[in-house]
């Protein structure tokens, strides 16, 4: 897509979008045989839901097809939220990812290589992370600068409430030990 197109179908959607109380993430158009799709992905802190994601196609239908903005060839729009491997780029995807784990590349002055911890806070500078233990150690707190991620992506978790439990035993071992 070129890059006036995308900026003129920018500029007619995120309106609508942002009347929703949603972000406008990313806008693809991609071909298929002899239609095109436009992909918008939205999201907001409380997530998207289904019909959130249908009402907001039916307006962005009609203001497409008002404004001819897709041209006259056919194309089928698809309104969707972030997949749950996209990629944390922006401050808020930290903000919305906060108690997930994320797998992050690391620049060389940061250590470099990979990390995966849990992600406890998120402000303007950076991250306060949760690295789980190994082989039966206890977890450490690690702050992690923004400058110092090369790319991050939230991990899927396959079985959060036994990491959750584990972390809860942990906490509640560490109180015995204290007293």
């Amino acid at each position: 897509m070129s890059t006036t197109q995308h900026e003129r179908l920018r500029g007619l959607l995120e309106p609508l979008v942002t009347e929703q109380g949603l972000d406008l993430e990313e806008i693809e158009v991609t071909p298929a045989g002899k239609r095109r799709v436009l992909r918008v992905v939205v999201d907001s802190d409380e997530g998207v839901e289904l019909d959130t994601c249908a009402e907001l196609s039916r307006s962005l239908s009609t203001v497409l097809d008002d404004q001819d903005a897709m041209g006259g060839a056919p194309y089928v729009l698809e309104v969707t939220s972030p997949g749950a491997e996209r990629p944390l780029t922006e401050l808020r995807h930290y903000r919305r990812a906060r108690g997930r784990l994320m797998r992050a590349t690391l620049n060389e002055p940061a250590g470099g290589g990979e990390l995966v911890a849990r992600i406890m806070s998120v402000d303007d500078e950076g991250l306060d992370l949760e690295v789980p233990g190994v082989k039966g150690r206890k977890p450490t707190d690690r702050r992690l600068a923004f400058g110092d991620i090369v790319r991050a992506r939230v991990e899927i978790e396959f079985n959060r409430k036994a990491a959750e439990k584990a972390a809860r035993v942990s906490a509640a071992d560490e109180e015995q030990e204290e007293a």
